[in-house]
C-alpha cells in the first residue's frame, strides 16, 4: 500500500487480516521472532516502509497498526545497505528486515537469501553511479558553515515556518502542569511557489488581551480558527512527501513535535554556522511575503526567517 498517512490509515482500517496477524516493529512488548515455537509465529506479518522517521509517523498515524501484536529481530550483523546511513550499527533496511522475518517465520522454505543478492548488486550498482556524479569538496574547515544542501539545491521543497505558543502555565489554572504548551497560531511559506498557510488554533490564551497584543495578532489574523485536530490535517494536506520544514529555532518545530504534526523532516536554521545578515526588526518584506497584509509578530519573524534561507541561498551561487 502506497498513500498519504491519512489515506493509508482509512484503507487499512477495513483491510482483512489474519486472526494470527503481526507487526514488524521494535518496541518493548515485541517479541523476538527467532524465540517463537512454530504454534507462535504470526502467520500474516505487516511490515512498514520507509525512512526511521516516516516510519515513526506512519505508525503514530495510523490508529489499528497500534492494535497489532509487535514483532522484532536481534541481527547478528551490520546491515548491508550503504547508500544511507542508518539510525545504528545493526539497522536493517527494509528489504533486509522483510528477509530476516520471513527466515524466522518459515526457516524451511529456500530462497530468501536469492533477493539478498539481488539487494548487493543494487546497492553496488548505486554506489558505481554515485561515485561518477561525484565532485571533489574540500575538507570542512572549522566555523565553516554548515548549510544543508536542500537549501541551495531545491528551494522549491523548503517550507519555512513560524509558529507561536500559547501562554505558559500562569497560575491560574488554565494550563495543564508539565505539558508542552500547544501552537497557538502557525503560518508558513513554500519558498518555490509563494504558496502561503495560515491558522490559528483554538486556546484560552486567545481570550488573553495582554497576550494578544503582544503578539500583534488581529481578529483577521485568527481566521481560520480551528482544533489541533483540524489544525494538523490543514497543515498536513499542505506538505508534500519530500518537503522539508525550515524554522529558526528548534523550539518553533518542537511545537510540531508535541501536537503529533510533524510530517516530514525539519531544518533548524539556527543551528547553521553564519548569522543572518539582517535583523528580525528589519522592516523590508521579502517578495515572497509581499501579498501578505498582516503585521504580527509571526508574520514579521516568518519574514526574518524567509530573508535568512535568501540569504543562503544567494551566497551558495558566489
Amino acid at each position: 500500500m502506497v498513500a498519504y498517512n491519512h489515506e493509508l490509515a482509512e484503507r487499512f482500517a477495513t483491510m482483512p487480516l489474519s486472526d494470527r496477524v503481526g507487526l514488524l516493529y521494535p518496541g518493548e512488548n515485541a517479541k523476538l521472532l527467532s524465540d517463537l515455537e512454530p504454534e507462535e509465529r504470526p502467520r500474516q506479518l505487516v511490515v512498514i516502509d520507509g525512512t526511521w522517521h516516516h516510519a515513526k509517523t506512519l505508525f503514530r498515524d495510523i490508529p489499528r497498526l497500534q492494535t497489532l501484536p509487535r514483532y522484532r529481530l536481534a541481527p547478528s550483523e551490520p546491515g548491508r545497505y550503504r547508500i544511507r546511513r542508518e539510525p545504528n550499527e545493526h539497522a536493517l533496511s527494509t528489504l533486509e528486515a522483510t528477509v530476516a522475518a520471513l527466515s524466522a517465520i518459515e526457516p524451511n522454505t529456500p530462497g530468501f537469501d536469492r533477493l539478498l543478492d539481488v539487494f548487493d548488486h543494487m546497492i553496488v550498482d548505486q554506489l558505481k553511479v554515485s561515485k561518477s556524479n561525484w565532485r571533489h569538496n574540500e575538507a570542512r574547515r572549522p566555523g565553516s558553515p554548515n548549510v544543508p544542501r536542500v537549501l541551495t539545491k531545491d528551494i522549491s521543497k523548503i517550507v519555512v515556518a513560524y509558529g507561536e505558543q500559547e501562554r505558559g502555565n500562569t497560575g491560574d489554572g488554565s494550563s495543564t502542569p508539565n505539558q508542552p504548551p500547544a501552537p497557538l497560531y502557525w503560518n508558513a511559506v513554500r519558498m518555490g511557489t509563494g504558496e502561503f498557510f495560515r491558522c490559528a488554533i483554538q486556546s484560552d490564551s486567545l481570550k488573553d488581551e495582554a497576550f494578544m497584543n503582544r503578539l500583534r495578532l488581529t481578529s483577521a489574523d485568527l481566521q481560520p480558527l480551528v482544533s489541533v485536530d483540524e489544525f494538523r490535517k490543514r497543515w498536513r494536506a499542505f506538505l508534500r512527501p519530500d518537503d522539508r520544514v525550515a524554522t529558526f529555532h528548534r523550539s518553533t518545530s518542537k511545537l510540531l513535535e508535541d501536537v503529533g504534526a510533524d510530517f516530514t523532516p525539519s531544518i533548524v536554521l539556527k543551528s547553521i554556522a553564519l548569522k543572518p545578515k539582517t535583523k528580525e526588526c528589519d522592516p523590508r518584506t521579502p517578495e515572497i511575503l509581499a501579498n501578505q497584509t498582516s503585521n504580527s509578530r509571526p508574520m514579521r519573524r516568518l519574514a526574518w526567517a524567509v530573508r535568512f534561507v535568501e540569504e543562503l541561498v544567494e551566497r551558495s551561487k558566489s
